[in-house]
């Protein structure tokens, strides 16, 4: 990934530098003593290609976006203003070079060109001897596009001091140390319009974004801003260029919701009111992020008067003084040169082309968007101002002996508090400016369609909010009533019925946050059906069918050898227990009750540790009867003479009993409902009961276990057919971790399948001792009758006997 976001960033330089003419005196580029960056989107890109693709971005080639070159005309004329100063810099000039940046992703051409040195970049160089091509920059417009480049010049501590980007992370000055705003940001913006909900009592809102930083930004912090404000957050949508717009409509209708944030890029929030004029919704209020508050064209869309109130909030709307005079003077001289430059200006790559812009009237500049005028007239008025101040510029001459860097130009921004147009400018830690906002709504039933400021929010020292609640045309035959809405006390997560009131849902029923409505949980649990279920079942069955097989075939060669080496008539009792242990698989399916609950792990439990007993006592006697008989002939004989196996067998499976019964009784199995690790399921459960009982059940059958490891392991040079050191071993490891693996999931998962995986363990231990002990006697008498004689075993012992007694 990393060598590939270096080949397109080699890539998108070199097809700048290598294939560009050289760009004359336009719009686009202006010599000077110093230079300043401006990225504007004169197109916009409607989809974004694959990220890592070859080719970078002709933005020419894409859709016209007048409301970029309305900007770029703001900035073009702040420098001329400032270059006609006779004050602010006397005696240095600013000069520009101007890029279309209409991508998130490929511009990074422009970018290259900003921060290298005579055409080349050194990322190592020293602050000190550092000087890019341009001394700062303003733009680029939006969030994702000023994220996505802000690190090439955040490294060097070059001033990107924005007029478009109001992420709030972009605050963050450990991770965007240069970055600079003249914007208020998201939070100020989501502040603003929580108070205008508040002011008028509105608490059932949705809030619709797009699937960017802006929006999500918004969105999160709407979120965490309305906790106890009373205000109900009852749908919220991410838009994109491919969302059903009409159904998002739907949804919005059918909850009941008269108040809508349309929190969105002026391309997916103008698709989303055209799809609202085309559904026909009607008397609602729309509350109209700074991003398309002053949209030109859809307050002339046919029919928008119908569907309610459109509140916008922008900035304060300032005039720019002599604006209109330079626009009409540029398009003056620029007409009579357009077929010459145009003719140049074609052979370019550097995406400084832009052929609508000669055809734009005075008029048609002058009466785009100017929601953002102000933030970058005082951008490159906070880039000269503080030049000035590293410029040691009096009223007269500035220093022109100081060679300024970025970084000097930086560390002045922070200080910097001027008056521009009577509005002060200043910045916070953050770098973030005053916050001034104004409320406007949309007169759209008059022609032309008017813009009327009806309030103002201020934060300087503190917050100043106010409306005029008398110019706000309300759409419900005059009267305000359809929207002041009572406040709900607390908005919990589930609200159902009341749309002004929230409620919880009932344990059975779930609903998404904020939503009106509540939906029966599915109740969920291992089902006699499902092939899950039904494998374990079958599994269960067909050991009982062949557990019973071995038991009838051992019964009918009872007097044979192998049968009374695989323990004789202690034989059938572990056959017996394997078979009980068996049974209890089939209570782990169909919906639990409490004898389900109780049964299904207590039958195994106490059976297959009876199993285990048999196994350990039939291990030892093996040991006895070859080396504890000569070595401790007196306790062999104690052992034999008082039935030791019998009585070691009763009084194991008595105490495994007793805890039993006290692991069920002293915190009985309970069936509980889960509610909440799936908002939208009920999973039935059995609880384990009492943990510190259950710890002793499972700790007395391990442990018998182990004792049986080690009795095997100590006959493991016994004669072969008395030795079973390698079956008894293979079974009880796989006992081990079969019951190692279900704990550790049922531990750290929470599922219904965590159930079958219990069935699981107890079938893989039953066949552990069944596949590992009783299969291959089971062959042997079936298969290999000569092995099953007398003859046969006496042989193998006298082997042992000649083996020892020549070591």
């Amino acid at each position: 990934m990393l060598l590939s976001c270096i080949y397109i960033l080699l890539l998108g330089f070199t097809s700048c530098f290598f294939f560009k003419s050289s760009c004359s005196a336009s719009d686009f580029s202006l010599e000077g003593d110093y230079l300043l960056g401006g990225l504007f989107p004169l197109h916009e890109i409607e989809k974004e290609t694959t990220l890592f693709s070859a080719e970078t971005t002709e933005c020419f080639r894409h859709i016209s976006s007048k409301s970029g070159y309305h900007m770029l005309q703001v900035m073009r004329f702040a420098v001329e203003e400032i270059n006609n100063s006779t004050t602010l810099l006397p005696n240095v000039s600013l000069g520009y070079d101007i890029f279309d940046h209409c991508s998130n992703t490929k511009n990074f051409n422009s970018v290259l060109r900003f921060i290298s040195k005579n055409g080349s970049i050194k990322p190592k160089e020293k602050l000190n001897n550092y000087q890019p091509k341009v001394i700062a920059l303003t733009g680029p417009y939006g969030s994702t596009r000023t994220m996505t480049i802000a690190p090439l010049f955040t490294m060097d501590l070059i001033p990107m001091v924005n007029y478009g980007a109001t992420t709030y992370a972009l605050s963050n000055k450990l991770q965007y140390p240069s970055f600079v705003r003249t914007i208020p940001s998201n939070k100020d913006m989501i502040e603003m319009i929580i108070h205008i909900i508040r002011w008028f009592g509105w608490n059932w809102v949705a809030f619709i974004g797009s699937q960017d930083d802006y929006s999500s930004d918004g969105l999160k912090l709407f979120n965490e801003y309305i906790s106890n404000t009373g205000i109900c957050l009852a749908y919220q949508e991410g838009l994109s260029l491919n969302t059903n717009y009409s159904l998002t409509l739907k949804k919005i209708d059918m909850l009941n919701i008269n108040v809508i944030v349309v929190f969105a890029l002026p391309q997916y929030a103008s698709k989303f009111i055209k799809a609202a004029i085309a559904n026909n919704i009607q008397d609602k209020v729309w509350i109209a992020s700074n991003a398309w508050a002053m949209n030109q064209q859809l307050p002339r869309e046919p029919g928008i008067e119908k569907i309610g109130t459109v509140i916008g909030i922008t900035e304060r709307l300032l005039s720019l003084p002599g604006f209109n005079q330079f626009v009409y003077k540029a398009r003056g001289t620029s007409d009579a040169d357009h077929n010459d430059a145009e003719g140049k200006v074609k052979s370019k790559t550097c995406n400084q082309v832009c052929h609508y812009c000669s055809l734009l009237t005075a008029e048609e500049i002058i009466n785009e968007n100017p929601s953002l005028s102000f933030a970058i007239y005082a951008a490159i008025y906070t880039i000269a101002h503080a030049l000035h101040k590293v410029l040691q510029c009096d009223i007269n001459e500035c220093q022109k002996n100081t060679m300024a860097k970025p970084y000097m130009l930086l560390g002045e921004i922070k200080k910097l508090h001027f008056i521009l147009n009577g509005r002060q400018v200043k910045y916070d830690d953050h770098f973030d400016p005053a916050i001034s906002f104004a409320v406007v709504v949309w007169r759209t039933e008059v022609n032309p369609p008017q813009f009327v400021m009806v309030g103002t929010y201020e934060k300087h020292a503190g917050i100043t909010f106010t409306i005029d609640n008398s110019l706000l045309p309300w759409r419900n035959n005059g009267s305000v009533s359809l929207f002041v809405e009572s406040h709900a006390d607390s908005c919990r997560p589930c609200c159902k019925w009341d749309p002004y009131t929230c409620f919880p849902c009932a344990e059975g029923e779930w609903s998404d946050e904020g939503s009106t409505t509540c939906k029966t949980r599915s109740v969920v649990y291992p089902q006699f059906t499902e092939i899950a279920s039904i494998t374990v079942m079958v599994s269960a069955a067909c050991l009982i069918i062949l557990l019973i097989a071995i038991f009838c075939l051992f019964a009918y060669n009872y007097d044979t050898p192998v049968v009374k080496s695989a323990g004789g008539g202690m034989c059938f009792l572990m056959l017996t227990s394997l078979i009980m242990s068996s049974i209890s698989v089939f209570f782990f399916f169909g919906k639990p009750t409490f004898v389900f609950c109780l049964l299904r792990n207590a039958i195994f439990v106490f059976f297959f540790t009876v199993c285990i007993s048999c196994l350990t006592v039939r291990a030892f006697q093996i040991i006895s009867v070859f080396k504890m008989a000569t070595q401790f002939p007196k306790l062999h004989s104690l052992w034999v003479k008082h039935n030791g196996q019998s009585l070691f067998i009763a009084f194991v499976s008595f105490i495994h009993f007793i805890s039993c019964v006290i692991w069920m009784t002293v915190d009985t199995f309970k069936l509980i409902a889960d509610s909440w690790t799936y908002k939208d399921q009920l999973m039935l459960m059995c609880e384990m009961g009492n943990t510190i009982t259950l710890t002793i059940v499972v700790f007395i059958s391990w442990f018998l276990g182990f004792l049986c490891l080690l009795f095997s392991y100590m006959g493991r040079d016994l004669p072969k057919n008395y030795n079973e050191a390698k079956s008894i071993t293979f079974s009880l490891i796989l006992y081990y971790l079969s019951w190692i693996a279900y704990f550790t999931a049922y531990l750290t998962l929470k599922s219904k399948y965590i159930v079958v995986l219990n069935a699981v363990a107890q079938v893989s231990s039953i066949n552990g001792i069944l596949f590992s002990y009783f299969i291959p006697k089971s062959y042997i008498i079936i298969f290999q009758p000569q092995k099953n004689t007398p003859a046969y075993f006496q042989t193998s012992i006298q082997n042992y006997t000649q083996t020892i007694s020549r070591t």
